[in-house]
């Protein structure tokens, strides 16, 4: 473990010179060490100041900056990482340790979020672990403790652009572990994302209000949705997913309020799904809503052991509790399924359950192949207030 650690730490600092020849402004570029700053390695002292010391320092360069965190445990309490008064064009964060949370799961679980970046941008984030120690809050939930804090996100931007994260892992979020809301142009790749399959609400990624995004070669193991899409988001571009145990990747849920964003061009790419509670889904409130859903794209993606590979559920009520048993006001139109294949733990393995008052429209099942686990029965879609086409192959037989 030692000897990768070391290669780790020389690959960062290969990366460090790599950014200082292609910037041309390599000369003026400075690197921040957070142990300069009395960050302590042990994870045990907080380095919270010390950390947004540095990250006062990159911000007040007039080039580009890097703050660079050696190997090592850093304990780190809810910090918010402001762009409000940067100057500098960009700021690489390269981190080759952890980052890990209070003992106390109460401290970051009173918290909204964790590591917050505000109104930043060209901050990129590469490397590092964040331990957030979720189980402790887990429990207490799992316990029905009436007094258990809400929880933290583990790393969140808000109104930023120009972003990029790149090999992160995000390790037992208290919440969700990603949260991109009010951005442009963002690029996940090659993130990390484990937790425990029956942690509550720990949402992989989760993106609203937000545009450009790409979300690439990425692993995500965790407790609620993989990948969880709110209003407002547009030209979001997902490839090479692998999700599992989770609930997949979800469209919603929508109708939450009157007046919502839509979403709409969102690509799901050569994704995988293992043991998962869904696949492709689409999730609306059945309520009143100004909110829609258009133009999706899911093409070549694998279902093993499914619940449910592929839904729209205009009626998403959970646990069946203050349902709001109106009509959804979301308009679904223009979503295909292309190249989907794969295994349905349940016997229902497309659900198309739609709006009376606002029907799904241009539905496009293509090249669709989905068996049901139990050999002695066949698959079978289910289709309400649906309306669209089957092209080529299509596994179980058409609904539309």
């Amino acid at each position: 473990m030692g000897r990768l650690l070391d290669i780790s730490y020389f690959l960062l600092l290969f990366f460090i010179l790599i950014i200082i020849i292609l910037n041309p402004s390599s000369s003026a570029t400075q690197v921040y060490d957070v142990k300069s700053f009395g960050a302590k390695p042990d994870g045990l002292r907080d380095s919270t100041k010390a950390f947004l010391n540095a990250w006062a320092a990159a911000c007040a360069s007039t080039a580009s900056s890097i703050i660079f965190v050696p190997k090592g445990r850093y304990l780190l309490h809810p910090v918010v990482f402001s762009g409000r008064y940067c100057t500098s064009a960009r700021i690489t964060i390269l981190i080759n340790g952890t980052l890990v949370a209070p003992a106390d799961y109460r401290i970051l679980g009173k918290a909204n979020n964790w590591l917050s970046f505000e109104g930043v941008s060209g901050v990129s984030i590469l490397g590092g672990a964040f331990d957030a120690k979720g189980p402790a809050l887990w429990a207490c939930k799992a316990a029905g403790n009436q007094h258990c804090p809400s929880g933290a996100t583990t790393l969140s931007f808000t109104n930023s652009n120009n972003i990029m994260i790149k090999r992160m892992l995000s390790l037992n979020s208290q919440m969700f572990h990603i949260v991109i809301n009010g951005c442009s142009n963002v690029r996940l790749q090659g993130v990390n994302i484990i937790a425990s399959g029956n942690s509550p609400n720990t949402d992989g990624i989760h993106v609203q209000r937000s545009t450009n995004i790409a979300i690439i070669r990425s692993t995500i193991r965790t407790g609620d949705d993989c990948i969880s899409i709110g209003p407002g988001t547009k030209n979001l571009w997902m490839e090479g997913i692998e999700c599992g145990p989770g609930h997949g990747i979800s469209i919603g849920s929508l109708a939450k309020d009157l007046e919502e964003e839509g979403v709409q061009n969102v690509t799901v790419k050569n994704a995988a799904f293992t043991g998962t509670q869904n696949g492709l889904r689409i999730k609306s409130w059945a309520r009143a809503s100004t909110g829609f859903v258009k133009g999706v794209h899911f093409e070549g993606v694998t279902m093993d052991n499914v619940q449910s590979p592929i839904v729209i559920d205009q009626n998403y009520c959970p646990h069946n509790q203050g349902c709001p048993s109106q009509e959804s006001g979301v308009k679904v139109s223009d979503v295909t399924y292309k190249g989907i294949r794969g295994t349905s733990a349940t016997k229902v393995a497309v659900k198309f359950d739609c709006s009376a008052a606002n029907p799904c429209t241009s539905l496009r099942l293509e090249d669709v192949k989905l068996t049901y686990t139990n050999e002695d029965q066949v698959a079978q879609a289910s289709c309400s207030n649906a309306k669209g086409k089957a092209y080529g192959l299509v596994q179980p037989n058409s609904c539309l």
